[in-house]
């Protein structure tokens, strides 16, 4: 590029990073301000039979990175996002920076001759190809790209007049577009800097990147985002789309920009709709600008929204991708992406005093925890991944879902590093299929250590685990923990986060492993020593547990190796076979599995994958059937078997059986079980209760758990547990239920091992109907905020 764009590309990017000067060990706050002796710290606890699933690497991806990092990293994805590629002009190898940097058009300095040979973007996809790395580029969806490789740009003083802000150094006539009465420059010719550009031109750039590099099933690339925050174009790219982009916009140029995208390439993956945080699931670009503009009570009621079924926006938005492979019979929406900037005050700014460091290091619990109410102009729980995956099990289920776009800041101070690895950490728990940070730390960066504890730590390509286990902590704002099982040799990767300022010491109790060898290799990084991971002296185990220290501001990584690296899972069951098929419920038998190197357990019913989905019933071993529940009459279901044995290795799943259960039959009552929420030992549930028979005046409802769980609250009724039967009488103002009528209760629960849904459901002694059972947590919806100046989007605050 230009030495002009080169300035500009930098200035952007460290603008978008909000980074500081590097922070050495000695200049920590902390330092030195340590308690002379270990305080106790929470329990953490490891069960590696339970909870496992497969951790997509996708998740440790990064936008922009160096090639040297990502090689050592073997970066699994990269990423090429952000404003500036929303009109990036592949022919010309140029762009239009749009608000980022005065709208200005800006160009790469690659030789023209052989355009769009040699462009920046091949050189992207060139470094990705050298280091293993998937490639995910940004298609414009906007309408226009940039028209030429010149020094135009939107917003021309001499053309439009006297603005508030100018590039007074390199062009001085390009303004910022903002008049000196605060209003925006309105009636500009997007001509100036762009030129029309749809479907055809996405499509153009795909068929050349097929000749290029192959296409994405033969090594090409294998991502596109279907732009970049399209419901702020109204903002960034407002010199050629000053009209928020409402709800019919976005699905019509998802369909026709997607479409291409697949036409061109039918192994590509695209994510959309790319939203900028929050509000995106909730409003469309049109109701953000609107409410912007008339504010009040445009926020509870906006327009767009109104006019399309009162639905927010992200579960209509996947409605319509839904409709749209029904009715074509192709998906053209592969990832549901959305990106996240904490917007607690300083977080993602990289502020670095105590108090903002406190609130960073707990502010990660907005990714998953339904208690945690967000600390913001927010100011309620987030529960972000979890979120994102309801809105998809409800509304177009299959579609994975990606963060490209997220930072906790600091990344230049150790407590932006332990964010991060609680962040990666909490990506794999809660099973993300794809995770892009912005912007990429530089590789001295103590941010940069936190990507290497997960895959790199020990400078040779030792990983964190690639299957997912139960790891839980007594309290995850002081000692973080997260462990997988690594499918090379077997071995369980525990990691643990010291989020204080003191040193912790900490019982670690592991089960579920067999033939542990008696000590665990020890790699930390800490405040002590910011520029290096430790290879610390083995930890001994004791009935593979162990107590230690964690220092504060640290993180540990323990590898605690299998008892032979040539251990094998079961063989798969016996093909299922299906019997008593009534209108709630199916039998299902198979042939039992052949144990591996370690005993059959138990077995797991799937009725959807079961790398990605619960199981709907669990049995041990020798058992070789179960009864599934919680099934809708006159439905079709898939179901297939994985056995599990002692030390916790799956084997493949069977064949399926697929079977429709009967029509219902009259019933007095129904009842819709859903779990809200699932950290791992205890969860908070909902019970909708509906009346089919005559009218009540008093009800009493008795269900039983069949997984060994245990009631510890319960709200909208009077709860009492004996054993596995649960009892639930009205509350008084909810007793009288009318013919159709519903009441929904709630209940907090803990359990160890599964979490099957409840069975046996009665009112008043007679027997209820489950029309269904949430295959995943059901969240409410969020209720929408007017963010004023507060908030932060991409490291700016608008």
């Amino acid at each position: 590029m230009t030495r002009r764009a080169a300035l500009v590309a930098a200035a952007l990017l460290v603008a978008g990073a909000g980074l500081a000067d590097p922070v050495q060990a000695s200049d920590l706050s902390d330092k030195g301000t340590r308690p002379s002796a270990a305080a106790d710290g929470p329990a953490l606890r490891v069960d590696a039979t339970t909870g496992r699933h497969a951790i997509d690497p996708h998740i440790y991806g990064i936008n922009f990175a160096e090639e040297a990092l990502a090689k050592e990293l073997r970066l699994p994805v990269r990423r090429w996002g952000g404003n500036a590629t929303t009109r990036y002009n592949y022919k010309l190898d140029a762009y239009n920076a749009g608000s980022d940097w005065y709208f200005e058009n800006l160009y790469y300095e690659n030789g023209t001759a052989q355009l769009p040979d040699g462009s920046e973007a091949d050189k992207f996809v060139d470094q990705n190809r050298r280091t293993g790395t998937d490639t995910i580029l940004t298609v414009p969806m906007v309408g226009s790209t940039t028209a030429a490789r010149n020094a135009a740009c939107g917003f021309s003083i001499a053309k439009y007049g006297p603005q508030k802000g100018s590039d007074a150094q390199w062009r001085p006539d390009c303004g910022n577009g903002v008049k000196s009465d605060d209003t925006n420059v309105t009636g500009n010719d997007p001509a100036d800097t762009s030129v029309a550009a749809g479907p055809e031109f996405t499509k153009g750039w795909v068929e050349y990147l097929n000749r290029a590099y192959g296409s994405a099933d033969a090594g090409g690339v294998r991502f596109y985002n279907l732009d970049n925050e399209p419901d702020l174009w109204f903002t960034t790219h407002r010199d050629v789309h000053p009209a928020g982009a409402g709800y019919d916009e976005i699905r019509d140029s998802t369909y026709a920009t997607a479409a291409a995208i697949k036409e061109a390439d039918p192994g590509a993956q695209t994510l959309g709709p790319v939203g900028w945080g929050l509000n995106s699931l909730i409003y469309s670009g049109l109701d953000q600008k609107t409410c912007n503009e008339k504010g009040g009570d445009c926020w509870s009621n906006p327009p767009d929204r109104a006019a399309h079924g009162g639905q927010q926006f992200a579960p209509w938005y996947l409605q319509q991708m839904k409709a749209y492979e029904q009715s074509h019979g192709r998906r053209i929406l592969d990832y549901f992406d959305n990106h996240i900037y904490p917007q607690q005050s300083g977080v993602s700014s990289g502020n670095d005093d105590p108090a903002t460091q406190e609130l960073r290091l707990r502010s990660t619990r907005q990714l998953w925890d339904p208690t945690y109410v967000d600390e913001s102009w927010i100011n309620q729980p987030v529960q972000y991944i979890p979120r994102m995956r309801s809105l998809v099990n409800e509304n177009y289920p299959g579609t994975k879902l990606a963060i490209t776009e997220y930072n906790w800041g600091a990344l230049d101070h150790i407590d932006g590093a332990l964010a991060q690895a609680d962040v990666l950490g909490i990506f794999g728990r809660e099973d993300l299929d794809l995770a892009t940070l912005w912007s990429p730390p530089k590789s001295t960066d103590p941010g940069a250590y936190a990507f290497r504890m997960f895959r790199n730590y020990d400078g040779n390509g030792g990983a964190f685990g690639d299957t997912a286990v139960q790891a839980a902590s007594a309290d995850q704002e002081k000692l973080s923990v997260y462990a997988a099982e690594r499918d090379s040799d077997h071995a369980l990767t525990v990691m643990v986060v010291n989020k204080t300022t003191g040193d912790l010491t900490a019982p670690v109790s592991v089960t579920g492993r067999t033939g542990l060898a008696g000590s665990a290799q020890v790699y930390r990084y800490g405040q002590d020593d910011v520029t290096s991971i430790k290879h610390l002296a083995d930890q001994p185990l004791t009935d593979g547990g162990f107590t230690t220290t964690f220092p504060a501001y640290s993180i540990t990584e323990y590898v605690l190796p299998a008892g032979s690296s040539e251990a094998k899972p079961p063989t798969a069951p016996g093909t299922p076979t299906a019997t008593a098929v009534g209108s709630d419920r199916a039998t299902l038998s198979w042939a039992a599995s052949t144990a591996g190197s370690s005993p059959v357990a138990s077995y797991q019913v799937y009725s959807g994958d079961p790398a990605g989905t619960p199981p709907v019933a669990t049995v041990n071993a020798p058992a070789t059937s179960a009864t599934v529940t919680g099934l809708s009459p006159s439905t079709t279901y898939t179901f297939r078997v994985v056995a599990k044995d002692t030390a916790g290795r799956s084997s493949p799943p069977s064949a399926t059986v697929r079977l429709t259960t009967a029509a219902a039959p009259a019933a007095t009552c129904t009842v819709d079980y859903r779990v809200s929420n699932d950290w791992g030992s205890g969860f908070t549930a909902t019970v909708t209760l509906t009346n089919k028979g005559p009218a009540l005046n008093g009800w009493q409802l008795g269900f039983s758990l069949a997984g060994g769980q245990k009631v510890t609250q319960g709200w909208n009724g009077t709860w009492s547990q004996s054993g596995t039967q649960v009892t639930v009488k009205d509350a008084g103002w909810n007793a009288a239920l009318a013919t159709g009528a519903s009441t929904t209760i709630g209940f907090n629960g803990t359990y160890t091992g599964t979490n099957p849904a409840p069975g046996n459901y009665t009112l008043n002694g007679k027997s209820c109907t489950v029309p269904g059972t949430a295959a995943a947590a059901h969240i409410a919806p969020l209720t929408g905020h007017d963010p004023g100046t507060r908030a932060v989007r991409g490291h700016a605050t608008r």
